[in-house]
């Protein structure tokens, strides 16, 4: 029973992970389309912080 509990915790923590790993790859995609970060936010549900770091990171590639 208890190896159970376990399990659906790792499970549900894997699927956190890789929903916030979607929402920045969408965030990523929406702002080289040139969506404005304010919008970004709205959609992905992602903090502002978050979505200027990408932002940062895209201008960043895009330089070097």
């Amino acid at each position: 029973m208890q190896e159970s509990v376990i399990y659906q915790s790792i499970q549900r923590e894997g699927e956190a992970k890789g929903e916030a790993r979607k929402q920045r790859e969408i965030a990523t995609n929406l702002l080289r389309d040139g969506f404005p970060i304010e919008a970004v936010v709205r959609v992905t549900g992602l903090s502002i912080e978050e979505v200027q770091e990408l932002q940062r990171q895209i201008n960043e590639s895009a330089q070097g």
